[in-house]
């Protein structure tokens, strides 16, 4: 561990309260490998999450200066939505996380 990170100044709960909830982080993956996406590709990409929740978690990552969205003056309104530049600094963390998750998920296997 980093021996200049103290434990009562650590900054590590201001990152994961960025990223908890269940879909926030597959949101984030979705449009890292996907690229820029209208909110119905997210919804076909993602089908288990609710209509509503897809808007709360976009609105907050959107919040946190994350995602970015984009309004289009069309009709019916165009809405896309992409990985701000300071959200792609993300994609080391998601996957460490990732691969983290992975070797969890094989100790837990192991062991029942």
């Amino acid at each position: 561990m980093n021996e200049h990170i103290k434990p009562d100044q650590c900054q590590v709960q201001e990152a994961i309260g960025i990223l908890v909830g269940k879909w926030k982080p597959i949101i984030l993956l979705h449009l890292m490998k996907e690229g820029t996406q209208r909110f119905s590709e997210l919804k076909r990409e993602i089908p288990e999450i609710t209509q509503k929740m897809l808007t709360k978690q976009l609105r907050e990552l959107e919040a946190e200066g994350i995602v970015d969205r984009k309004v289009y003056p069309e009709i019916p309104p165009k809405v896309e939505y992409s990985i701000t530049e300071y959200g792609k600094e993300l994609q080391p963390i998601l996957e460490a996380m990732h691969e983290w998750g992975e070797k969890h998920a094989q100790m837990k296997k192991e062991r029942a």
